[in-house]
């Protein structure tokens, strides 16, 4: 199995001052491994990235709220989010993978349920983990039933190969990593296109993140500034960040957590843009209270 990069060692402060009730939409914990087993066939391992560790970055950067993502490392077993919420409290909320609608049961999920969970992901498909198409319509069904919203981890060339899986769906959906459409190719990347096409429907969201993988220019990532001004003027009220530490399957070196939030702002513009990214929008979607 690859190794790949662990988190930043040394996080900086960022120069700027996020609201109060500021939300990291996705991250994820890791470990320790010995507590928490890697499920058969993992696609992937990740150095130990407690939710300690995580809770520390999120008081330097100034964020309150969040939102821990499991893994598909682990898989159904979501007991690595359950513990977290347990530790992080109730300003924390969960993202299950999708699997558990499809591999557990009701009692499972409503535990999930109680601890904060509120959504579920769908992850791109060389992570390992995919649904026929009969069992992907009733994790759907589940999802509208509990309430929760579906979450898109776009493929590493974008979302137009999948986007027929998720453009008819009527319930809330967070498309990760700004679909991953390409910087270089600006307003013409069909990726974009669509992301703004379904920000205009009302029922779709999308989150900012993974600038650094995004990005061909490499830091200060000044090629990614218009791509995410382009989601935000779509519908700034449909738009979240995430930090997506510790930053899985890293190849080269981790960014600085506060030079992303640094990133952010420039992304905003402005104060009141950066309230309802941070504060606002998170609140709806996760469930946080106003």
């Amino acid at each position: 199995m690859a190794q790949y990069q662990s988190f930043h060692p040394h996080p900086t402060a960022p120069r700027t001052r996020l609201p109060a009730g500021s939300c990291d939409s996705q991250f994820h914990v890791f470990g320790p491994a010995d507590r928490y087993p890697v499920r058969p066939g993992a696609a992937y391992e990740m150095p130990g990235a407690t939710i300690e560790v995580a809770l520390r970055l999120h008081r330097l950067l100034g964020i309150e709220r969040g939102v821990i993502v499991q893994a598909t490392t682990y898989g159904a077993d979501h007991q690595v989010v359950l513990d977290g919420l347990a530790a992080a409290g109730p300003n924390y909320r969960g993202c299950a993978n999708a699997a558990v609608l499809a591999e557990r049961d009701d009692a499972y999920i409503a535990r999930l349920h109680d601890a904060g969970v509120r959504g579920a992901r769908y992850t791109r498909q060389g992570l390992g983990i995919s649904m026929e198409p009969a069992a992907f319509r009733r994790s759907i069904a589940r999802l509208r039933e509990l309430g929760w919203y579906a979450k898109f981890q776009p493929e590493p060339d974008g979302i137009m190969a999948q986007a027929a899986q998720f453009e008819d769906l009527d319930i809330p959906v967070l498309i990760d990593h700004m679909g991953r459409a390409d910087p270089a190719q600006g307003p013409r990347d069909p990726s974009r296109c669509k992301l703004v096409e379904l920000l205009g429907r009302g029922n779709f969201w999308v989150m900012l993140s993974l600038t650094e993988k995004l990005s061909k220019a490499g830091e200060p990532w000044d090629d990614v500034v218009p791509l995410a001004q382009a989601l935000i003027a779509a519908n700034p009220d449909r738009v979240v960040w995430g930090s997506d530490w510790p930053h899985p399957v890293s190849v080269k070196a981790t960014p600085d957590e506060g030079r992303l939030v640094d990133q952010l702002a420039r992304y905003a513009g402005d104060a009141a843009t950066l309230h309802k990214i941070m504060v606002d929008n998170p609140a709806r979607l996760f469930g946080f209270e106003p």
